[in-house]
């Protein structure tokens, strides 16, 4: 019984940890197909990060529903922070089958300039549009 609770716990950890992506697997990230209906697919939503401004993270992205979410370093992301503008971090942008759809980024003050409601209305806006 022990034991079983181990892995219990472990697995509960595993599937609430943070996925991180770097160059080498964000365009196939972004374009990643999961199953939502019956031939839709989930939004992504990638925060850049740096780790400067760790105070700043979006931390609540276990609470977002209905989207992929992956975090990506700045740092080992040039090739990405390049091809979408990122200035500063953090920034999310919400991609709809590998194409941006939205984008927050954080001012001269280094904050988010959104909160969860705002980014949660948008993926449900994201998700109900593609379904037409």
């Amino acid at each position: 019984m022990k034991y079983l609770n181990i892995i219990l716990i472990l697995i509960s950890f595993n599937m609430s940890a943070q996925e991180w992506i770097t160059d080498i697997d964000f365009e196939n990230k972004i374009n990643e197909k999961q199953a939502f209906g019956d031939d839709q697919t989930l939004p992504v939503i990638v925060e850049f990060y740096a780790k400067f401004n760790d105070a700043n993270k979006f931390d609540q992205w276990q609470e977002l529903t209905d989207v992929v979410y992956y975090r990506a370093d700045i740092a080992k992301c040039p090739v990405a922070k390049k091809k979408y503008k990122v200035r500063m971090a953090p920034t999310l942008i919400v991609f709809k089958d590998g194409i941006k759809e939205e984008v927050w980024k954080a001012g001269l003050d280094l904050e988010l300039p959104t909160n969860l409601e705002e980014i949660q209305e948008t993926i449900n806006e994201i998700n109900n549009a593609s379904k037409f």
